[in-house]
């Protein structure tokens, strides 16, 4: 009498499975749908891998196993699907002995669980897949890969496989790989698959980018090459400005001199895009920071069709009439290496009403506070902190009676803001301090969106209960329009003593699961980055206020997004979807 070979569970009766056609059977708690298909004995895992329907009440025909739910399709010998969406089906290895089937239900797999959920999420970027990325973000977490890898896929295939070159996607993949240690441990997946869902949604549809090379020769000076660089951004010819960049990649130039680069030509002209084309620059390098600067060839090429084709401020009618912005800036930049000398020995403190003289509704005072604060010794840092701050505080004080999209006018001063100021740290470029002065500009041009001001808080109890606090904030954001009791909410959780980490990561959570548009993505992320810079804990509580605010504003949405992560979720905990 022959046996089978060791690892083999005896199944079923094949004279049964061949009158049958197919039985689901349990081995070793393993879910195992057989078939007995044009004579021969097949067996997968009972669970669909598209949404864990019972494939034992699929349909069989021409060697294809059709599940009945979505209709996902796989090669029945092998489990392989016709219909990348669904994922391949696990099969299991049987053997026929003396009239009886047997099942190893542990095959030794085609590919460990990190690489397989490795590939399935470069399925998911490349086919604009929801589910599948969010089961990959889930696999990968679980099977302890670094969340850096998701990233790095993500980055690298959205710089890639767009023409148009860095985007909102990308940008909200770096912004929520920076805030991943504030995230429950929970939304860290959520914040991976939110990332690399808005990357496969940028690149969907869209020509690949094709490289200009660098130049053949070598030992030009970085100097030059900025120069040639900055100058064919000025004139928009965006492939004679990549191969500037790429040679200077290629050069071996030093972090800080290609940020330096980068700094400069956005700068040349005023606040491009809304401040996007800087907050870009800024998040590119953080994506760097975060996947290695081995990667500065894919990723920073990605950013100059943004900076050749910006629109550009001054050729806005807001900065030249009534009073030309613009021009006074030009009288500026004209003196800046002056103003710059004339402080170098010197150390500049913020005076006690900086902030209100930025919101001030005179712009000549905003500049010459800003030329005297340079000549005093600012630093391009210490002066983007001041102003960063300042416009974080406008959008905590804004005032609800105007328009909507006006939370849109705030926010990217905001966002611009906090991107000059983390360039600062990263490059000694002198052109920066012209970034500092666009966004202080903007902080003018903003003034009436405070008109009046929403006022900040007043102080809560300290001793209500800061759990309390945090759950009625997160059932505020439920309800449309409560701006101002999520403002307040916040507040008196931290004047309650409340750890101000648990608020972040309670905002956070509140994000992650909206279909948060992508201002809202970045008012969390540079509200959290100008917390971290500030010791202050009246600014730290006024940035919070500001976050929840926004948040407030455009919550709550449908959570589509949120449906498909849960559904996600619950297969890999081997839940039923398809019951109650």
């Amino acid at each position: 009498m022959s046996t089978p070979d060791k690892g083999y569970v005896e199944a079923v009766p094949l004279a049964e499975l061949r009158d049958e056609g197919r039985r689901l059977v349990t081995v070793d708690g393993a879910h195992v749908a057989l078939f007995h298909h044009e004579g021969d004995v097949r067996a997968v895992d009972n669970r669909c891998p598209h949404m864990g329907f019972p494939l034992a009440e699929g349909s069989v025909d021409d060697g294809i196993l059709t599940c009945h739910w979505h209709h996902a399709r796989f090669e029945l010998s092998c489990g392989d699907t016709f219909d990348p969406w669904a994922d391949d089906v696990q099969a299991y290895p049987v053997e026929v002995r003396d009239g009886t089937v047997y099942v190893d239900p542990d095959p030794e797999l085609d590919e460990p669980p990190a690489q397989h959920w490795a590939n399935r999420l470069e399925d998911g970027l490349e086919q604009n897949l929801r589910l599948v990325t969010a089961k990959a973000a889930i696999g990968l977490v679980d099977a302890g890969v670094d969340p850096t890898e998701q990233v790095r896929s993500g980055v690298l295939f959205g710089t890639r496989y767009r023409e148009g070159g860095w985007s909102s996607g990308l940008t909200i993949l770096t912004l929520l790989a920076n805030v991943l240690p504030d995230l429950r441990e929970e939304d860290r997946k959520r914040a991976l698959y939110q990332g690399n869902v808005h990357v496969a949604a940028d690149c969907a549809d869209q020509p690949p980018k094709f490289d200009q090379e660098a130049f053949g020769a070598r030992d030009i000076p970085a100097a030059r090459l900025q120069s040639w660089f900055r100058e064919t951004v000025e004139v928009r010819d965006a492939d004679g400005a990549e191969r500037c960049l790429r040679t200077a990649i290629a050069e071996g130039c030093s972090q800080s001199e290609l940020a330096g680069m980068l700094v400069a030509a956005a700068t040349d002209h005023r606040y491009l895009n809304t401040g996007h084309t800087m907050d870009y620059v800024n998040k590119a390098c953080e994506a760097l920071d975060l996947v290695g600067w081995e990667h500065a060839e894919h990723v920073l090429p990605s950013l100059v069709e943004g900076l050749a084709t910006a629109d550009r401020a001054e050729e806005r009618s807001s900065w030249r009439q009534p009073v030309d912005l613009a021009a006074r800036l030009e009288e500026t930049f004209e003196r800046l290496d002056e103003l710059v000398e004339a402080g170098e020995d010197s150390e500049w403190t913020e005076p006690d009403d900086f902030t209100d003289t930025l919101h001030g509704d005179d712009p000549e005072v905003v500049v010459v506070a800003l030329e005297n604060a340079v000549r005093e010794g600012a630093t391009v840092e210490e002066l983007a902190a001041a102003v960063a701050f300042a416009a974080g505080k406008r959008v905590a004080q804004f005032a609800t009676s105007n328009e909507f999209s006006d939370w849109n006018t705030v926010h990217h001063t905001f966002s611009y803001a906090n991107a000059v100021h983390q360039l600062s740290q990263r490059t000694g470029s002198r052109e920066l301090y012209r970034g500092v002065f666009d966004a202080a500009v903007n902080v003018y041009l903003d003034r009436f969106l405070n008109t009046p001001p929403a006022p900040l808080p007043d102080e809560g109890d300290p001793d209500a209960n800061p759990e309390e606090l945090l759950a009625d904030l997160l059932e505020t954001f439920d309800r449309e329009g409560r701006v101002n009791d999520a403002g307040r909410l916040a507040a008196h959780y931290l004047d309650a003593g409340g750890d101000p980490a648990r608020l972040r990561r309670r905002l956070g959570e509140a994000l992650l699961r909206e279909d948060a548009g992508f201002h809202t993505y970045q008012a969390l992320e540079a509200g959290f980055a100008q917390c971290d810079e500030r010791a202050d804990a009246d600014e730290r509580r006024t940035l919070l206020v500001a976050v929840a605010r926004y948040l407030a504003a455009h919550f709550p949405t449908r959570r589509e997004r949120e449906q498909t992560f849960t559904i996600a979720a619950r297969l890999q905990r081997g839940e039923k979807v398809h019951e109650a």
